[in-house]
């Protein structure tokens, strides 16, 4: 203001002869300046005739001014539009000087930025680089020639989980996560495992023979002796056992023995046990394994994952729990043996003549085979690092998508896990270097994992599960399994969540695998549900992320047409031994799986919305539910006094309706909605990743049935489980309980209809139809 007043005074000083009073009083409200002006001249003499110079006598008797005396002649205008003008450009100057002083003051020089300096924020309004270029990228980076020298650099004769060779391997993992620009990080945990004896060995005595020393052995078999008469089950199976009862054959007590193959060897013992089988001893036949006569088998039993010993809690070494144990543990014995012992015990057996298709032995086993089984193994705590490595995203990196693989083993485990870790370490390297080098910019995080302990049964990523299920669950949206991707060549298997089967479909037909057919070309054959898809086993290292946690999952796999591999479990999964399996291709087709897998994350960070199809459990719904219909009218015509008339499917069909309409509500909101909004795309996919969340029932604890999906899971809470449970009801099963039955049969349905639920927008926008 003071320099306002300055520059004013300067202008009007060179008027001698004028009488200029300016008054600036500023607004209350800051706006404006007022200015209050009065001029006057030596063109007063003129104007007024005589009395020259009175205007200067300040103790005349002035007259008061008479406005009719002021005549507009051009004089007079000129001075008007002068003082016009000048009005104007002091008015400007106080404004300009005015504002000016209030923009700068505030603001702090440190925090201005040049405009050639300023960055624009990506706002994710449109994918960051086109789909077909993020291919091209990715089939740029990756080759067979390239896996040969990854392949030696994480092989190794010996990596059980928790020894020093693991900790190498784990180190080389986190080393080129490092070299590659990721942020790494480490995850412990101190688990218990259940190893052979330290001194001695489990051992075996058939008919008061030698005591046969045993290699071999399953973790976490229950210990001691058992003794009792030998019979022959064939795999294990429960259609196998249902056998064996219709021919009236006393199961008490029995040792059986089973052949490995077909189902996991915890279920064998689990099927087992229900029989009241005092022990079950298990080996490779050579119909499925192509082993040598004396091969150890190694494996465990328990009959879930992660450490049976913190169920459904992690395993961190500041923990503290009382002492409990997994319901899936076993309590009967089980031990593996060489196919060489099983076929001279399966030549002496008498009893009853086996089932047609049972194989070349003639015999059961009577009540005289006697052999007397002895398991002294040993549990032991070790510590396990699994090895974290993440690329961020650009527009929602608090969403991620986890890919891992196991990387211990009994023996060389090159199948098991030496090609799921190179596959892992190549796909890592091949984003990084497209984010670093290409520009690409994925919308969501990408987290790479190897983890240990998949052998003793998912223990690893189990644990890590456990310890951060609540962050994990709001913000992981898929998990990729690696473990044993190239086992064969004749078959590709794909086993997953139903969420995903759409996205597989898609990735298979942009793959190509020889000869430029792509892999559903290849393997689908326009059949991709009867000759690609499988179900999630409970051995998988995918199941827990889906049956556990709710976060969708896929595990896949080349194989042969034996659905087998000869070689796991055994000290002969080797390098060699892997080649002879698939025509010396494991490059090459290490690098279609690499592909296959990238192409899948590529995907999921890279469109705005997540490729899930929502529709896909409708079906599954809609089938169990007709089951479960058939099932209550069947109950009801063989044992009407079990079920009341008063017991419907009606609010459990309306509660698969319910998720009908709000998964096809979903899809509308998709189609009318702005997808270059970041906000919005957010709000949808928080939505979908609800789905697979929802079908956890909240009814059941984690620690007592650590797989809650009641579709994909296990237990009496599952849609399958009430299916078992009507059989048993129609049976006449003394097991089977109606009250129960009614209460899970209300928690299933409740469970569904908030799954639909979940899917809604807005509490205003829920289904309550039911």
């Amino acid at each position: 203001m003071d320099q306002a007043r300055s520059t004013i005074t300067k202008i009007f000083n060179g008027e001698p002869h004028s009488y200029t009073r300016f008054n600036l009083t500023q607004n209350m409200e800051g706006d404006n300046s007022q200015v209050e002006m009065k001029l006057s001249s030596d063109m007063d003499e003129e104007v007024g005739g005589n009395g020259v110079g009175e205007h200067l006598n300040h103790n005349s008797n002035r007259k008061p001014f008479d406005a009719n005396k002021l005549r507009r002649t051009p004089k007079n205008l000129c001075f008007m539009a002068a003082g016009t003008l000048l009005i104007f450009i002091i008015g400007y100057l106080i404004g300009f000087l005015v504002h000016r002083k209030k923009d700068v003051a505030p603001i702090c020089a440190a925090s201005v930025l040049s405009f050639d300096k300023v960055v624009v924020p990506e706002t994710g309004a449109a994918p960051l680089m086109d789909w077909d270029n993020v291919k091209k990228l990715l089939a740029q980076k990756v080759s067979p020639a390239k896996f040969e020298p990854v392949f030696s650099e994480f092989s190794s004769t010996s990596h059980r989980a928790g020894s020093q060779g693991d900790e190498v391997l784990g180190n080389k993992v986190l080393t080129k996560f490092n070299e590659y620009g990721m942020k790494t990080w480490t995850d412990e945990h101190f688990v218990k495992v259940q190893d052979r004896p330290a001194s001695g060995f489990n051992s075996f005595v058939f008919k008061n023979g030698t005591a046969q020393k045993l290699e071999g052995f399953l973790s976490y078999s229950a210990t001691g002796t058992a003794t009792g008469a030998v019979l022959y089950a064939y795999y294990g199976q429960e259609s196998d056992f249902k056998i064996l009862q219709d021919k009236s054959i006393n199961m008490n007590g029995r040792v059986m023995l089973i052949r490995a193959g077909r189902i996991s060897l915890a279920e064998k013992v689990a099927n087992a046990a229900k029989m009241n089988a005092s022990a079950v001893l298990i080996y490779p036949d050579p119909s499925s394994y192509l082993k040598e006569g004396n091969t150890p088998l190694f494996g465990h039993v328990h009959m879930g994952s992660g450490d049976p010993y913190t169920p459904g809690f992690p395993s961190f070494n500041h923990t503290q729990f009382p002492p409990v144990q997994s319901s899936g543990l076993p309590k009967i014995l089980a031990q593996t043996i060489p196919t060489s012992m099983a076929d001279g015990i399966l030549k002496e057996l008498g009893g009853d003549n086996v089932p047609n298709g049972w194989g070349l032995f003639s015999k059961l086993g009577g009540e005289g085979d006697i052999i007397k089984v002895d398991v002294g193994n040993v549990l032991t705590e070790k510590k396990i690092s699994n090895v974290f490595g993440v690329i961020k995203g650009f527009v929602d990196p608090d969403r991620y998508v986890v890919i891992g693989a196991q990387r211990d083993a009994w023996g060389p485990g090159f199948a098991a896990s030496t090609v799921g870790t190179s596959v892992l370490v190549e796909l890592a390297r091949s984003i990084s270097d497209m984010v670093k080098n290409d520009g690409f910019k994925p919308r969501r995080s990408i987290v790479f994992v190897s983890w240990t302990a998949g052998e003793y049964g998912n223990v690893g990523a189990t644990e890590w599960l456990e310890g951060y299920l609540s962050s994990l669950s709001l913000k992981a949206f898929a998990y990729i399994n690696l473990d044993a991707v190239v086992t064969g060549q004749d078959r590709f298997k794909v086993a997953a969540s139903p969420l995903m089967h759409s996205l597989i479909e898609s990735t298979m037909r942009e793959v190509n695998f020889r000869d430029s057919r792509s892999l559903y070309a290849q393997f689908a054959r326009s059949n991709l549900e009867a000759n690609v898809l499988q179900p999630l086993q409970m051995n998988d290292a995918a199941y827990p992320f889906v049956a556990f946690s709710g976060i969708p999952s896929l595990s896949f796999r080349f194989n042969s047409d034996r659905d087998h591999y000869s070689f796991f479990g055994t000290a002969l999964d080797t390098q060699d031994n892997l080649n002879t399996a698939v025509a010396r291709k494991v490059p090459e087709l290490a690098e279609v799986a690499t592909r296959f897998a990238g192409h899948m994350v590529l995907r999921l960070v890279h469109d705005h919305l997540l490729r899930f199809d929502l529709k896909k459990y409708n079906k599954i719904i809609k089938v169990q539910v007709a089951q479960i219909n058939g099932k209550i009218m069947s109950v009801r015509r063989k044992q009407p006094q079990k079920l009341p008339e008063a017991l419907t499917v009606q609010w459990l069909s309306s509660a698969s309706a319910s998720y009908g309409r709000a998964s096809h509500d979903l899809m509308t909101d998709i189609q009318n909605s702005n997808l270059d909004d970041i906000e919005m795309c957010r709000i949808i996919n928080d939505r979908i990743m609800a789905v697979e969340r929802s079908f956890l029932s909240p009814y059941v604890s984690p620690s007592d049935n650590p797989f809650r999906h009641i579709l994909l899971g296990s237990g009496a809470h599952t849609l399958k489980g009430l299916i078992n449970h009507l059989d048993a009801l129609r049976a006449n099963n003394p097991d089977a309980d109606a009250d129960a039955f009614r209460n899970q049969f209300a928690l299933a349905t409740w469970t569904i209809q908030g799954c639909a639920d979940s899917l809604a927008a807005n509490i205003w926008s829920l289904d309550n139809e039911i």
